[in-house]
């Protein structure tokens, strides 16, 4: 009795992670209001500014939409995959991939935003190299190298944890037959 209390009470608590989902959503709003004040202000520097300087904006409403629809990826994925299903209609205009991202997945897609983030500043810092020093380039390259082979590494042990659980015999299997 008292250990099905305790497992419906920690079943339950996947609930607890809702209002993270929420502030995650409403922060959509947050870079709709930065994406619009960022464009409005490059549309009130047009003929003025030069090109570097709207390509650098540019880049920066990129990284907003890139930042968004990784925040759209994460909420909605991880409320299917750790708190309930969500009702769709058959027929309705749903993502490709709703409902299919597993947490080794979501991770991996997470890791591959990241470093499109990731080139997309170093992108802005190789348009206006002359602001920084040095090192402060070699530490853009090393941070980004490092979420390179971190997405690299994940992708490679979801695929050797995948393929392990699907198809392929272990050892010990192999030897019984």
């Amino acid at each position: 009795m008292l250990e099905r209390l305790i497992e419906q009470a920690i079943l339950a608590s996947r609930w607890l992670l809702v209002p993270l989902y929420l502030g995650l959503a409403l922060m959509l709003l947050v870079l709709i209001w930065q994406f619009y004040a960022d464009f409005f202000h490059v549309i009130g520097t047009l003929g003025v500014a030069d090109d570097s300087a709207i390509i650098l904006e540019t880049l920066a409403l990129i990284d907003l939409v890139l930042v968004a629809g990784l925040i759209t990826m994460v909420v909605i994925s991880s409320y299917e995959n750790f708190v309930s299903k969500i009702d769709v209609k058959e027929g309705s205009d749903t993502p490709p991939l709703f409902g299919k991202l597993d947490p080794g997945t979501l991770k991996i897609k997470l890791g591959a935003s990241m470093v499109a983030i990731s080139s997309i500043q170093l992108l802005k810092a190789f348009v206006s190299v002359d602001k920084y020093s040095s090192t402060e380039l070699a530490w853009l390259i090393a941070i980004h190298m490092t979420l390179v082979v971190s997405t690299l590494l994940m992708a490679f042990i979801d695929k050797l944890a995948f393929s392990k659980g699907k198809g392929e015999k272990t050892e010990k299997e192999k030897a019984a037959t």
